[in-house]
């Protein structure tokens, strides 16, 4: 009988230590995840800002090409104007 416990007692130490063992792994996988979500989080942070940055850039950029857009227009209205009035002038004599 004593021998039966004995055995029990050994089975069930065993079993514990593959308990430890397997909540050390468990331990160590949600450690490794964490530590990877982490990075991931850090990594979609500084994409943003890299987006955040470009758009401000682009935007910055778009106002810059509009504006002279507008300037392109203007000078081509003024001389379009010069041209039709002098010939206007040319072609009254």
């Amino acid at each position: 009988m004593h021998a039966d416990l004995d055995d029990e007692i050994t089975g069930l130490r065993s079993q514990v230590k593959q308990l430890r063992n397997v909540a050390q792994e468990i331990g160590s996988e949600a450690k490794f995840q964490k530590d990877f979500l982490d990075q991931l989080q850090m990594t979609m942070i500084k994409a943003q800002a890299g987006v955040k940055n470009n758009i401000r850039k682009l935007n910055k950029s778009i106002i810059k090409h509009g504006s002279n857009h507008i300037v392109h227009v203007v000078l081509f209205a003024l001389l379009c104007f010069f041209v039709v009035y002098t010939w206007s002038k040319l072609s009254g004599r």
